[in-house]
């Protein structure tokens, strides 16, 4: 990769291509059957999937970027992995890319890279396999610009023979790896969690009034429903959901004309030092969506249990 090209875009070209790897070792490790489970705490399960993608990914961004700091949801982790993990090439359509003005001198100590190297493992674990994501979220002095979302086993429902797509975005550039679409008119579908809800959450969906509620699993996940236009917002009032889990939805799904707030409207700081808790609840909105609506008609008690 030339140096001559800006930090961010070398960082996302190589992003895309640790992630879709990462994806193959995900895929591996289910098909071996021994997926390795190991319980962080309540309802918080850890694989070799999780371990292992960790490792391809922060092995393959140090080796290029070693002075760049990566937060990954597995924590510190050993770096030392097969040859055939480290990706040392970065996607081509992306670093031929023009990069924005705010970014283009960005340095090693402006960025912070996020990585969620396997969101919705409890999903994995129990077969729901197309809730499944790979994360990577670039942030430049405290805000997210760039984001990639891997999906190991989109196809697996449809049968196809190839297994899995790469959505990626850039504030101020765009999105790709997917066609984005609108929701459908005078209705409304919220997507929410599927195993970490509380009264406060029930709530804050109640009073929205949804024709159709989606419980699924996995941030990135309910993202891509909004930026496919099978629902109009992602509605979780609580905490529990981390930086990793929403630093790059965040940047594809406002680079495509949507928004991801705290359950306020306040965007989330990406900074290395910042809280890893997302405790203002996350509230993402679909292209076309009145973000403020959602806001105003989340009541007033449940904003003010989940202040900052």
């Amino acid at each position: 990769m030339a140096q001559t090209t800006p930090l961010v875009l070398r960082l996302a070209a190589l992003s895309v291509n640790a992630a879709n790897r990462a994806g193959k070792i995900i895929r591996d490790v289910w098909s071996q059957g021994d997926l390795g489970i190991v319980d962080k705490g309540q309802n918080d399960p850890q694989t070799e999937a999780d371990r292992s993608s960790q490792r391809c990914i922060i092995a393959s961004l140090l080796n290029q970027f070693p002075n760049v700091k990566i937060i990954g949801e597995e924590g510190s982790c050993n770096v030392e992995v097969p040859s055939d993990w480290l990706v040392t090439e970065g996607d081509q359509s992306i670093l031929q890319l023009n990069c924005p003005k705010e970014y283009q001198s960005a340095t090693d100590n402006d960025v912070v890279v996020w990585v969620d190297p396997l969101d919705g493992t409890s999903e994995y674990t129990q077969g729901l396999l197309e809730h499944v994501t790979v994360l990577v979220g670039i942030a430049v002095r405290g805000t997210a610009v760039g984001g990639i979302i891997h999906q190991p086993y989109y196809g697996h429902a449809s049968g196809a023979e190839t297994l899995g797509r790469t959505l990626w975005g850039i504030k101020g550039i765009g999105v790709g790896g997917f066609t984005p679409a609108l929701p459908p008119a005078n209705q409304r579908i919220i997507a929410t969690t599927r195993s970490h809800s509380n009264p406060l959450a029930e709530q804050a969906i109640a009073a929205l009034k949804a024709d159709k509620v989606l419980a699924v699993g996995g941030a990135g996940h309910k993202v891509i429903l909004l930026m496919e236009g099978k629902a109009h917002a992602y509605v979780f009032a609580r905490g529990g959901t981390k930086r990793w889990d929403t630093c790059a939805p965040e940047v594809v799904l406002e680079a495509m004309g949507g928004r991801l707030t705290d359950m306020r409207g306040v965007q989330y700081l990406y900074d290395h030092d910042t809280n890893h808790n997302n405790t203002g609840g996350v509230l993402a909105t679909a292209k076309g969506e009145d973000h403020e609506w959602y806001i105003k008609n989340i009541p007033e008690n449940v904003r003010e249990a989940l202040k900052q």
